[in-house]
């Protein structure tokens, strides 16, 4: 028995592109509403005159704390409504620890950390007074399992996991749900910093998955009975050995 999306309304932070685009795509198809939230105004309005009258564009930018704590009411505002948020936007950096940059660092633990955590203590009010909701973040299998290519984005992760497990704890007598999907390499922007013999390596080994296959994942998460909470969906390619 699955629950039905129509007429949910959705908001999708970093949803311009990647898994954001993709689970916006899912979403539409299954007649919800989508409020677009990315920083990159030009290429929202684009998808969003793809996706038709049912997609909505919020040009926000995560890392300013003041444009991040005032979504909500935007958000109310282009849509009616708030159903379903999901904290996708996210950086990635990989390497040595010893070679690394860390003013680089700052950025990618602000986004992943610090502003997903804002940007859904922004929603919650909305969610917690209509005692129904769901919150979804894009975690990843290296918050799950540490990747020692990639310690900072690995660190990052792990908050989220923790943020999830404790969150979904305390929301769940309010009936909102909080899960995460924890996906192993997608083919997103995300992966414009691997180094290209590593990409090339790992494209031609198909140890990476289309974004298209986590946002089946979230579908399938959004969709459970409301009694039924998936905490967590690890998704790997079959050639990943964790």
């Amino acid at each position: 028995m699955t629950q039905s999306l129509k007429g949910r309304i959705a908001a999708i932070t970093g949803a311009a592109s990647g898994i954001g685009l993709e689970c916006t795509r899912a979403l539409i198809e299954a007649d919800a509403k989508v409020v677009l939230i990315d920083r990159d105004g030009d290429k929202l309005e684009q998808v969003c005159r793809d996706f038709g009258s049912n997609a909505f564009a919020l040009q926000i930018d995560l890392l300013k704390p003041e444009e991040n704590s005032a979504i909500l009411p935007k958000i109310l505002a282009l849509a009616g409504g708030l159903n379903i948020f999901h904290a996708n936007a996210g950086a990635y950096v990989g390497g040595e620890v010893v070679d690394g940059n860390p003013d680089e660092w700052d950025r990618v633990l602000n986004l992943n950390v610090n502003a997903a955590f804002r940007s859904v203590h922004a929603v919650l009010p909305h969610l917690v007074k209509q005692k129904s909701g769901d919150i979804i973040f894009t975690s990843s299998i290296a918050g799950i399992v540490p990747v020692a290519w990639e310690p900072i984005y690995t660190a990052s992760k792990f908050a989220v996991q923790a943020f999830v497990h404790t969150t979904r704890r305390q929301l769940s007598k309010h009936g909102v749900r909080v899960g995460a999907v924890a996906p192993g390499p997608v083919v997103t922007a995300l992966l414009d910093d691997w180094p290209k013999a590593k990409l090339e390596d790992a494209l031609a080994s198909g140890s990476l998955m289309q974004p298209k296959e986590v946002a089946d994942c979230v579908m399938f998460m959004l969709t459970r009975p409301a009694n039924v909470t998936i905490r967590d969906i690890v998704v790997l390619p079959n050639s990943v050995d964790l």
